[in-house]
């Protein structure tokens, strides 16, 4: 199968959308189908390009205003050109915003069907900036009209799928995403490393993300301040600065990827995650294959992924004292610790990406032959 993925985000950049949008892309290569991924030029050279075992087609792109390090992909015809010479057979919008738009009117002009991939709660972030009620309101509308031009609009969880479902999105499934159980694991704990991070000796409780406002790391200051405890901080963002204030006695660990990361994940005792938007929590996932009990907002997202009392806790959203006294809970108790954390690594155990991509390829399926009438009307 020939498969055109339009991406708002991708490598360089360090987010859900690109990620998700490079395991998807390198799984269908090992299951022998030929991906394509068109996305914006990150205006840092494309020469990591060449690494990846997919072609990839960069399209012009312009920063972000108030978030210069995310680049907005532009209407291009070298969008319509990539797929006519790939000969694409469908075409997967990830978390279609701008560029994702332009790609629904090129399926169209080529006849081809679409699987949209929400994944940006765009309306909540209008929210969380303070963007007004007609800014969200126009979220919900220009969504509708990306979304409901595609054969399926795919959900990373239930609660992000009813939410779709009661604002007019049509067609909705759910499709979770992967996680690399070999590359997040518990063997990989280091001790220097903790010695490093936790000189006295403390449980170590971690946040792993983007240091930006909608993501509220600003909750884990009565955290930083509970005895016993450190706080180990890794991401970077536009907040950072602010937070490295707010937080004088956190460790900042900057941006890490690969192993470094899945090291740091495993050498932590509790994972946090406080962001009250995600449609999804990639980070929820890894934690858990690190083996870590994971705290996390009951919202979104982590109502799937975390079994309260079972794989970690769920706390109410925005609420820093239900947090806190949840660290409190599994700082105190590391047999509470062993047993959740070792609860949440069997319950990730199946979610790879291959399995998570099998079950993708059944919608690309799906999409091709419900629309198969059309295409031979227009041919």
């Amino acid at each position: 199968m020939r498969i055109a993925i339009i991406t708002e985000s991708f490598p360089p950049d360090v987010n859900g959308v690109a990620h998700c949008v490079v395991r998807v892309a390198e799984n269908l290569v090992r299951k022998g189908h030929q991906p394509l991924v068109i996305a914006p030029d990150s205006g840092r050279g494309t020469g990591t390009d060449r690494d990846f075992p997919f072609p990839v087609e960069r399209v012009p792109s312009v920063p972000l205003p108030g978030y210069p390090s995310f680049r907005l992909g532009l209407p291009s015809p070298a969008t319509r050109k990539a797929i006519v010479a790939h000969r694409t057979e469908v075409v997967h919008l990830a978390s279609p915003v701008a560029l994702g738009a332009w790609g629904t009117r090129v399926a169209r002009a080529e006849h081809l069907p679409t699987v949209a991939v929400y994944q940006t709660d765009l309306p909540s972030y209008a929210r969380a900036y303070h963007l007004g009620r007609a800014t969200e309101a126009f979220a919900w509308h220009w969504l509708r009209d990306v979304h409901n031009t595609a054969g399926r609009t795919l959900a990373p969880s239930s609660m992000t799928a009813a939410e779709l479902d009661a604002h007019g999105l049509d067609r909705v499934w759910l499709w979770g995403r992967g996680v690399d159980t070999e590359r997040f694991r518990p063997s990989l704990r280091d001790d220097r490393l903790r010695a490093e991070i936790a000189p006295g000796g403390e449980v170590i409780v971690g946040y792993v993300g983007r240091l930006a406002i909608e993501k509220r790391v600003d909750l884990l200051a009565a955290v930083a301040a509970v005895g016993g405890v450190k706080l180990a901080v890794t991401g970077g963002g536009p907040m950072e600065e602010e937070l490295r204030a707010l937080l004088p006695s956190a460790a900042f660990l900057g941006l890490r990827y690969g192993a470094d990361l899945a090291r740091i994940y495993a050498s932590l005792d509790v994972f946090v995650h406080t962001g009250p938007f995600e449609t999804f929590g990639q980070t929820i996932q890894e934690a858990a294959a690190s083996g870590l009990p994971v705290i996390a907002p009951a919202a979104g997202g982590p109502l799937d992924l975390v079994a309260d009392g079972g794989t970690g806790y769920l706390v109410p959203p925005g609420d820093p004292d239900a947090l806190t006294a949840a660290v409190r809970k599994l700082a105190d108790d590391s047999v509470l610790r062993a047993t959740l954390g070792a609860a949440a690594r069997r319950r990730v155990l199946s979610r790879t990406w291959s399995a998570l991509t099998d079950e993708l390829l059944g919608h690309y399926a799906a999409v091709i032959e419900a629309d198969a009438p059309t295409a031979r009307l227009a041919a």
